[in-house]
């Protein structure tokens, strides 16, 4: 095994020079979104996790400042002073160099989730201002930034010492530029929902989130001595349990791998993926491993029973995984991610190792526990039979309905057939849909009028859902399926339009219709929002008319108060209580035409809040949702002219 304390400047690796990150900050955070935004934090977080895998760390602080601002500390050994080959201190090297890190090191880092050595620099160069402490070798040294740039001269390269201590660790405070960022307002829930999953991950590791900008002041400790036994137990805290949590650990060819998982009498799947901490959305090799060895294990024993009997096909694996809850977490040395928000696991060992501990491990558990395996099979049984019912109305309904959009009248189409530049809006009415029609652009803009409220799908069983003529229209007019949790039809390579924008009032009636729908993409072709292929339209609230000047649109109340700030003289203000209310070129200026409009992008940060959530704001159950209005009154936009 590698040497992991010699931690010190030599373990400082450089790959290539600071390139202009705020220029374009995507590539490094994944968007400028609030997505992005709490992205900064995970990127300071993850290093600190990292020393806490290599033995150094215990005790992780996260705290939410009444400036805006982020501080983020820990008991580790302390970043680097020392002075590096490279002729300045390490500290400064790691914090203005792109590549620059530890975790190049295996001598320094065993494992390690912020591999890239990307993300301090990157944090700095997004950020107006950033300060370093660190405590090391009995001293305090400090260092300050200004949007990447150092502010504080170096003595003969080396950081100034600010003071004695006979502590360790180091703690980072910064600022989010706003130049860079839509919103610099930092989403407590995603980020308490991240430390959370990063304590159950690491059961000896005490994370401490405190938020200064609530009063009172908002402190949570999580330490989860359970790990992911615990992390499963919360997730179906809610659910019918069919069985209890089952858990196995192995370590093969330096990969060290741990899965939990347990099922509920629903007819959905819940895997989790983690690799060295990280959270991967997309999934990746460690998760196809598990799955295809699972699926392998339980239609073997199917058979090995006689449930299966030689003419019957296997279990899908959709089948064998309903009602599913697991968290697979895995510790590589080397991992390989898609992109630096690291979404998806790319290592192929990755897949051969789990599959290998995966198969010897539940063969074991199954072998000894007779009873759990027939429940687990009566869940995949119960899975298959809805399928294949389902399969079939699925296929009758959607053959008689096929291309009927483009008889009824509903859809107007757009006349290109390039995917990539079409968009399709959604619209509510058909007075709004009318303008729409007449005020879009024909090449490349579809126009979709739904009438009313869409069927809620969070409560519905799925051949209402499948029966419903809305839901239907929307599906074929797409053009690429759907997914509804027994099987998966979707496919987004035939999506016809890059862009479906819901086009909603601006009012209470027309935020339910975007809801309704969301969770119809979210639930069924979940792929839709993922791929950020789903969009909001942010159509005007007011017209401001002067006496004299140029007229100009509005497009919440927060642009009005600053409208009667900065206008001088007398203006009439037009409320738009509808999209009918506007002509066709008022409706092309303010809300269609890609050269003027406001667009929100749809994006999902934490998949399981998500779900969550939309469980709770959609479901059949009032007394969760009742406290989650409750809890999260003040956080509301109210609308005082509606």
């Amino acid at each position: 095994m590698a040497n992991t304390s010699n931690y010190d400047a030599s373990s400082i690796t450089v790959l290539e020079g600071l390139e202009a990150v705020r220029k374009r900050p995507g590539m490094y955070i994944g968007s400028v979104s609030t997505k992005g935004l709490n992205h900064l934090i995970y990127e300071i977080v993850d290093n600190s996790v990292d020393e806490h895998l290599a033995g150094f760390c215990t005790r992780i602080e996260v705290t939410l400042e009444a400036d805006g601002s982020a501080t983020i500390s820990d008991n580790g050994r302390g970043i680097p002073v020392g002075m590096h080959e490279k002729g300045i201190s390490a500290e400064r090297l790691v914090f203005t160099t792109l590549h620059a890190g530890g975790k190049f090191d295996n001598n320094a880092y065993k494992t390690s989730g912020g591999l890239h050595g990307v993300g301090s620099s990157v944090v700095n160069a997004l950020s107006t201002r950033l300060t370093v402490t660190v405590k090391t070798g009995g001293f305090i040294y400090e260092d300050q930034y200004e949007r990447g740039n150092p502010v504080m001269e170096l003595e003969n390269g080396l950081l100034p010492v600010k003071g004695k201590t006979k502590e360790t660790g180091t703690t980072i405070s910064f600022l989010p530029d706003p130049t860079i960022f839509e919103k610099t307002h930092f989403k407590e829930d995603e980020i308490k929902s991240r430390l959370h999953e990063t304590a159950y991950l690491n059961p000896e590791l005490t994370i401490v989130f405190t938020d200064k900008r609530k009063d009172p002041c908002e402190v949570i400790t999580y330490h989860e001595p359970d790990g992911i036994i615990g992390f499963i137990k919360d997730i179906n805290k809610n659910q019918e349990i069919v069985t209890d949590v089952i858990c196995f650990r192995g370590e093969s060819e330096g990969i060290s791998v741990e899965v939990a998982f347990q099922y509920v009498n629903e007819f959905h799947e819940n895997v989790l993926g983690f690799c060295n901490n990280i959270y991967n959305s997309e999934g990746g090799t460690h998760l196809t491993g598990f799955k295809t060895m699972f699926t392998n294990v339980i239609n073997n024993y199917a058979r090995e029973l006689g449930i299966l009997k030689e003419k019957d096909v296997n279990f899908t694996g959709a089948d064998v995984r309903n009602g599913m809850t697991a968290v697979i977490s895995i510790k590589h040395p080397d991992p390989r991610f898609e992109g630096q928000t690291k979404t998806k696991l790319d290592n192929q060992d990755a897949a051969k190792v789990v599959s290998k501990i995966t198969g010897e491990e539940i063969v074991r558990f199954f072998d000894r526990n007779l009873e759990v395996l027939k429940n687990i099979i009566g869940c995949a049984e119960k899975a298959a039979k809805i399928r294949k019912t389902e399969e079939r109305a699925k296929t009758n309904m959607l053959t008689k309905q096929k291309f009927s959009f483009d008889s009824n009248g509903k859809l107007a189409n757009c006349e290109s057939k390039d995917a990539s530049k079409c968009e399709i809006f959604i619209v509510e009415g058909d007075s709004a849909g009318g303008s729409a029609k007449t005020a879009r652009n024909r090449m490349f803009q579809a126009i979709l009028p739904i009438r009313g409220k869409i069927l809620n799908v969070e409560k519905a069983s799925i051949d209402k859902v499948l029966a419903n003529a809305e839901i239907k229209t929307m599906i074929n007019a797409f053009g690429c399926g759907f997914s509804e949790g027994y099987g998966n039809d979707f496919d987004i390579t035939k999506l016809r339009y890059d862009k479906i924008i819901i086009m909603a009032d601006a009012d209470v009636d027309g935020a339910h219709i975007s809801n309704l729908l969301l969770t119809l993409f979210y639930r069924f072709m979940p792929e839709l929002i993922f791929e950020g292929h789903v969009y909001i339209a942010m159509p005007p609230l007011y017209k401001a008319m002067p006496a004299k000047g140029q007229e100009e649109y509005l497009y919440d109340d927060h642009a009005l108060e600053l409208y009667r700030k900065r206008h001088k003289g007398p203006f009439t203000l037009q409320r738009y209580k509808g999209l009918g209310e506007m002509d066709a070129e008022q409706l092309w200026e303010t809300t269609l035409n890609p050269e003027t409009r406001f667009l929100k992008k749809v994006e999902i940060e934490d998949a399981r809040m998500a779900s969550e959530i939309t469980g709770v704001l959609m479901g059949t159950e009032v007394p969760p949702r009742k406290a989650y209005i409750y809890d999260h009154a003040t956080d509301a936009e109210l609308d005082y002219n509606a």
